[in-house]
Order: structure tokens, then C-alpha cells, then sequence
């Protein structure tokens, strides 16, 4: 049997720009791909703190340091620059795997600089 977990989020990033006749999705500054082990074209769950819309999209690499995070063709309907965003991929591992694993998170703070890694989890609900 298989899980699907918590692979990786990014969590209060400030849209930065949308391009409504973009072909592609989710832009996101490769610095914060990096950190997270989110790769290109993989899909994700986004979550709209400034509006409550939630939507499915995959992640552009933008360049690295430029803190980018766009909102590209028809999610660009679902928010504006300056909406905070949570950014969340899963994976899908077995039980066994599980009881290991542990996502990479980042808290981003105003003009999306990285505040902190969001803390592990405990695994005592394992024990």
C-alpha cells in the first residue's frame, strides 16, 4: 500500500506578476525549486490566502534570485500581485517509506525573501 504526502511547500509567497495569454502555469523563482526539490513541470496544489481560491497547476522555473512567483494563463484569473500563496506538491511513498520521510518547506516573508524552514514534523505518531 501506498501514501500520498507532504513533498514540498512554499508557504506566504507574494505573487509578484500574472500573464493571462502565457502558455504555462505557475512561475516560481528556481532558488525556491531548489530548496524545496520542487522540478519543473511538476504538478501542484495551490492555495490563494488572499481570496480562499484553491487550483492545480505545475511549476516554470523562473531565474534563479528573482523571487518570482506568477500566476500564468487561466490561474491568472484566480488571483492579483500581492495575493499570498501556498504552494504545495505531494509524492507518493509506502508506508514503510513513510515512517521516514520528511517534506522540504520554506515560509516566505515580504518580497518573498526566505523567512525560514518550516520545521520538520515529529514522527511520534509512529511510536
Amino acid at each position: 500500500m501506498n501514501v500520498h504526502l507532504l513533498k514540498a511547500k512554499i508557504h506566504r509567497a507574494v505573487v509578484t506578476d500574472s500573464s493571462l495569454d502565457y502558455q504555462g502555469s505557475l512561475g516560481i523563482d528556481k532558488t525556491f525549486l531548489g530548496l524545496t526539490g520542487i522540478v519543473p513541470f511538476e504538478r501542484l496544489l495551490d492555495g490563494n490566502l488572499s481570496n480562499g481560491n484553491r487550483f492545480e497547476t505545475y511549476a516554470i522555473p523562473t531565474p534563479a534570485g528573482s523571487r518570482t512567483i506568477c500566476l500564468n494563463g487561466a490561474v491568472a484569473h484566480l488571483g492579483k500581485v500581492g495575493d499570498l500563496l501556498v504552494i504545495i506538491a505531494f509524492c507518493e511513498l509506502s508506508v514503510e517509506e513513510s515512517r521516514r520521510w520528511s517534506p522540504k518547506c520554506i515560509l516566505l516573508s515580504e518580497n518573498n525573501t526566505i523567512a525560514a524552514p518550516i520545521s520538520k514534523p515529529s514522527h511520534d505518531v509512529w511510536l
